[in-house]
């Protein structure tokens, strides 16, 4: 199957990465100024750096679909700058994902593919897109929904090792982002990571630092920049998710689902 994601960030790059252990060819969208604060697994680090590794797939920068069939045509997941996803129009994919997680849908249609699925509040099957595919933690993640859409967005982060809204740092004010610490590094609770603009960034917690911003991006005032975890392992810094594992694996039983033109319980 040709597929299409819009977007390229951690949990977009986990519905990627399972989708090419499944042999689909996949392309993914991106804008150009990413704002993935797991970058270590997301694909979106190619428009950065020209290239991106996750686990064992490889993610290319490319500029025009040419570019993006030769990638895919190799075995890579080729990442392109294209905030409308009009590549779609000569990609023409069987199954377009909305995974840019905006928490409401920015554009997507039934009519951009064959088979069009959402994941995370926004989306409504049956209107929008063909199924949607639940985010939040919990027993029902990564769950088929064929009918209405996900649960509603709690304002509350997921639970990491036992803490929430305290693991997430966020810009202290408007301004570029300057990093005092890098991905995979310990903190103590109190430590400045990081100065948006000349305004510091306290760890809220001690822990290691699971995710960052890419360093120099202009950040505006209460915007997610990074991600502490407790648990102080640093090969999760590195790995995909549980959580984008699980979702990306509910897309590929939507596309089966799709394909089969089943309305089965474990899809209501």
């Amino acid at each position: 199957m040709k597929v299409l994601i819009k977007g390229a960030g951690d949990l977009a790059s986990g519905i990627a990465y399972e989708l090419w252990l499944a042999g689909h060819g996949v392309l993914m969208t991106e804008i150009e100024v990413p704002l993935a604060v797991r970058r270590a697994v997301s694909f979106s680090r190619a428009v950065y750096e020209g290239s991106a590794k996750v686990e064992g797939a490889k993610g290319v920068l490319v500029r025009n679909i040419s570019e993006g069939l030769l990638e895919i045509k190799k075995g890579n997941i080729p990442v392109i700058v294209d905030e409308k996803a009009r590549i779609r129009e000569e990609y023409k994919p069987d199954v377009l994902v909305d995974a840019i997680m905006a928490k409401r849908n920015t554009g997507t249609a039934l009519t951009d593919a064959p088979l069009v699925i959402g994941t995370g509040p926004g989306f409504s099957a049956g209107a929008d897109c063909h199924f949607v595919i639940e985010t939040m933690r919990g027993k029902d993640l990564g769950r088929v929904i064929s009918l209405g859409g996900a649960k509603p967005d709690t304002g509350v982060p997921g639970e990491v090792g036992g803490y929430t809204a305290e693991r997430l740092l966020r810009a202290s004010a408007d301004g570029e982002l300057t990093t005092m610490v890098q991905i995979g590094d310990i903190v103590e609770k109190g430590q400045v990571v990081a100065r948006c603009g000349c305004v510091p960034v306290y760890a809220g917690m001690s822990g290691i630092v699971r995710g960052m911003l890419m360093p120099g991006v202009y950040v505006t005032k209460g915007l997610k920049i990074g991600d502490i975890d407790s648990r102080e392992i640093k090969k999760s810094c590195y790995t995909i998710s549980d959580k984008a594992r699980l979702v990306g694996r509910g897309v590929l039983e939507a596309i089966e689902c799709g394909i089969g033109g089943c309305r089965m319980a474990a899809c209501q």
